[in-house]
């Protein structure tokens, strides 16, 4: 007998179509969400879309306003650094005045002492502490204080310098960051979705932790820039104060320098003075020296011419006593001789002493008249040097307003 194979069992037509609902059913609803899903991605699309542009849209707008503010104070220190250039530059000219100031103090200094030590060989009286002497000490003075003070002010703007230039170099620093910024800004500015060489980048999303603030940002920038002006500042005092250094030394050095020449000019004329007054005494004196001279040729002769007399009366009263005996009779003719002998005698010793006065006052008179010579040599070599050498060292000063 053949044996019966098992088949499996099998559905009613019910549970078929219950199970073809099932199918209907599931696909249906599969679908429906798939439709949704569509929708809503479609609808994400265009949000996220949106949003994104915006978010561009904003970020240009924000980069816009960034290279505005870049702009704005990349002007403000190009402008800056503009006054601080020329500001460096007048600062630069004013040192060169100064040291030319300076320079040209040298020689009305070394004149002034070059005066000092010649007058020094004045001999004799005329080595006095006078006038001239004094204003030439007073002189030396004033160009050692106005040379002092030129030193310490070419100090002063040297500083200045180095502050400005200090200032100048922030704003240059500042100026190429700002360049470097606003070139990497309009790079951005200037991307756009379609733009080449766009990419990803790693550990992007982040703020820097050397980054600032805008304030912060500003701030830098306008402390450079208060820097700058506050050097400036001090910049145009300095070079006000100066144009009124070298004015008022230079006034000072020519009111001394012309107080000195006039000085100088009437202590010449004093000893030209002087001088003259002892050429007309030494010509009286000489006058008088041939006159004494004279006097004393005089005094001489008559004394010699007194011999005559004086021989006869002695011969007389000689041969008067050899009268014989009775007749060496003192009679009035023997008292008168005697008288005569006695005052002839006295009138030698009379004129002889006279000589003596006179050769005395002769030589009194040759002492003088050396002396006279001497003393008008030493007005001829003060003379010399106050006119001759000083003042015409003198002339080569030039004092102008520097």
């Amino acid at each position: 007998m053949a044996k019966l194979v098992q088949l499996p069992p099998k559905f009613v037509p019910k549970e078929w179509n219950i199970a073809n609902k099932m199918y209907y059913s599931k696909a249906e609803s599969q679908r429906s969400r798939s439709e949704r899903l569509v929708a809503e991605s479609q609808r994400l699309i265009d949000e996220i879309e949106k949003s994104t542009q915006r978010s561009q849209k904003d970020v240009n707008k924000k980069l816009d306003q960034r290279l505005e503010d870049i702009q704005f104070w990349k002007k403000e220190l190009d402008n800056q650094l503009e006054e601080a250039v020329n500001d460096i530059t007048q600062l630069l000219a004013y040192k060169v005045r100064l040291e030319k100031a300076l320079e040209s103090c040298k020689e009305p200094l070394s004149i002034a002492q070059q005066c000092l030590i010649e007058r020094e060989k004045r001999i004799g009286i005329d080595l006095v502490h006078d006038e001239v002497e004094r204003e030439l000490i007073k002189e030396v003075e004033v160009i050692q204080g106005v040379i002092a003070l030129l030193e310490r002010t070419i100090e002063q703007i040297t500083e200045q310098i180095r502050m400005s230039r200090s200032a100048k170099y922030s704003l240059e620093k500042d100026l190429k960051d700002k360049f470097q910024a606003l070139k990497l800004d309009n790079h951005c500015t200037a991307l756009t979705n379609n733009s080449p060489d766009l990419n990803y980048s790693s550990d992007i999303v982040r703020i820097g932790a050397n980054s600032v603030a805008p304030t912060e940002w500003e701030a830098f920038t306008n402390t450079n820039i208060i820097k700058a002006e506050k050097q400036r500042n001090n910049s145009v005092a300095l070079r006000s104060l100066i144009d009124s250094i070298l004015s008022e030394t230079a006034s000072d050095m020519r009111k001394q320098c012309d107080t000195v020449t006039y000085a100088l000019k009437n202590r010449i004329q004093e000893t030209k003075d002087a001088k003259n007054k002892l050429e007309e005494h030494l010509m009286k004196v000489m006058d008088e020296i041939r006159s004494q001279e004279k006097n004393i040729e005089v005094l001489k002769k008559t004394i010699i011419d007194k011999e005559g007399p004086m021989k006869v009366a002695h011969t007389r009263l000689e041969t008067r006593t050899l009268r014989p005996n009775v007749e060496l009779c003192r009679d009035p003719v023997q008292y008168r001789l005697i008288s005569e002998v006695e005052e002839i005698t006295t009138n030698i010793e009379r004129l002889r002493e006279t000589l003596n006065q006179a050769e005395a006052e002769l030589k009194a008179l040759n002492r003088n008249q050396l002396s006279l010579e001497e003393e008008i040599q030493v007005k001829e070599n003060s003379i010399y040097i106050d006119e001759v050498i000083c003042l015409q060292m003198r002339e080569a000063i030039s004092i102008n307003t520097f």
